[in-house]
């Protein structure tokens, strides 16, 4: 390392000391970094993915797109090794974050958020109970029986990233308490279809890995009773109860929202005492500030840095940060690896009228668009005209009917409970797919138009 890089480092007219390129990089970054804070992003990559997997599964790399699907991938240390098709470590291993961020969210909103307040709550719980128990009644009329009849939990889920990126592309022309409806709604949706994953779509039950993972779960209970806030003993623990629970026959993907469920909600300081604490921290700093010295040559203004980095992360609840560092990776990678890996099928034009008539693609489509339109708009008038809740402010009941025809986009959980239904079962994991594409597409177009004219800009400040 060169001293001129300490001596090209000049303050600019904010006090940061920028390299020589960082000024560039930064006109350049800042636009980028704010594309991908929006909303609507996740929603688009995920898009583009679903069509990128569509174009391999039918195009002149099918085979290489489904050879590298199966190739099988093992880690091991000493005698021990665990193997898995590249398909089945997406699934079962990286989708683990991707419930992890669910149960942070799921924690956070019945704890602090709209479903911590009863009154708040029970709208889009009554809604999200219609919008699971109608679609999957939907489905099983038309598979009443047979293996087809096990995929009724396909239809009941709704893709968080896709519904809110549609509502949140319409501006000002929804209501935010619209837009934190469908969140609050998907969240419940998604605690239903993880209790579904748990109790209907477990293979056999290996009692000894279970009682294991059982013991540490409770141990990550432990942890947080014992006031640990460091996330590193959570993680450990976690991927213990990962590996066990994938013996047991449990989903393993249920570890991530057990560990979820053990991560501290409360933070080591209250706001009284870290401000208290800041304040100190800063006079200490100001006193042992000396102009035009470094601070990599000041040690105790290094001390002081770090016991204000320390007081930082203290007024933190760790739940809260480990949920603002792992949204990012879930929505900008694991979800679009999840949809590239399994949003591939192969569509059969000449087929195409046998497969609009096939009643488990029937199923899920007519589950996902007319099922949750049916069952999340009932529920919610029923709740509404009886008393058990109230319109979220300033939203109309006709807007909560558009909402609930964007709720019909299922696509990454959906597609996951298909994969646990249809597993070994090809043909009928296709037409589920299939369905599951379709309805989306269809539901978040029509959800979108619904509310556009439906909806109202918001006037102009001024």
């Amino acid at each position: 390392m060169s001293k001129t890089e300490f001596t090209d480092l000049k303050p600019d007219e904010e006090g940061l000391n920028l390299a020589p390129w960082e000024q560039r990089f930064r006109r350049i970054l800042t636009p980028f970094e704010e594309f991908l804070h929006r909303q609507t992003t996740s929603g688009l990559l995920l898009m583009g993915m679903a069509v990128l997997a569509l174009i391999l599964a039918n195009g002149r790399f099918a085979d290489v797109y489904n050879e590298v699907l199966r190739t099988y991938v093992s880690i091991g240390f000493g005698d021990w090794s665990l193997k898995m098709s590249l398909h089945h470590w997406i699934n079962d291993g990286l989708m683990v974050f991707f419930f992890f961020v669910i149960g942070l969210e799921l924690k956070r909103e019945f704890l602090v958020g709209e479903l911590a307040n009863p009154r708040n709550a029970a709208l889009p719980i009554a809604a999200a109970i219609g919008g699971m128990v109608v679609p999957a009644l939907f489905y099983f009329a038309l598979n009443p029986g047979g293996e087809a009849a096990v995929g009724w939990g396909i239809p009941m889920a709704t893709d968080i990233a896709f519904a809110v990126g549609a509502m949140a592309l319409l501006g000002t022309r929804v209501p935010k308490a619209l837009v934190t409806f469908l969140v609050a709604l998907a969240i419940v949706d998604d605690l239903g279809a993880v209790m579904v994953i748990a109790v209907f779509y477990t293979e056999s039950i290996a009692l000894l890995p279970l009682s294991i993972a059982a013991l540490l779960f409770v141990v990550l209970i432990g942890l947080n009773q014992s006031g640990v806030r460091n996330s590193i003993p959570y993680f450990m623990v976690s991927v213990l109860l990962w590996y066990a629970l994938l013996l047991s026959g449990v989903h393993a993907t249920l570890a991530g929202i057990l560990g979820a469920m053990t991560v501290p909600a409360y933070p080591k300081y209250n706001p009284e005492r870290f401000s208290a604490h800041v304040r100190t921290l800063m006079d200490r700093f100001d006193n042992s500030h000396q102009p035009g010295k470094s601070v990599m040559t000041n040690i105790a203004l290094r001390s002081e840095i770090q016991a204000l980095r320390s007081g930082v992360i203290g007024v933190e609840a760790p739940l809260q940060r480990l949920e603002h560092f792992w949204h990012m990776p879930v929505a900008f990678v694991v979800i679009p690896i999840f949809a590239l890996t399994n949003a591939g099928i192969a569509i059969e034009v000449g087929a195409l009228g046998e497969t609009l008539k096939n009643p488990v693609m029937l199923g899920v489509s007519l589950g996902l668009i007319l099922g949750k339109f049916i069952g999340i708009t009932g529920a919610s008038w029923l709740a509404i005209r009886f008393g058990v809740a109230v319109l979220p402010s300033g939203t109309r009941f006709i807007q909560i009917a558009g909402a609930s025809l964007l709720a019909g986009i299922g696509f990454t959980m959906s597609i996951f409970v298909a994969q646990l239904a249809f597993k070994g079962q090809e043909e009928l994991l296709l037409m589920a797919k299939t369905g599951i594409l379709f309805a989306s597409f269809l539901a978040g177009v029509t959800g979108f138009i619904w509310l556009y004219i439906v909806g109202k800009p918001a006037p102009e400040p001024g």
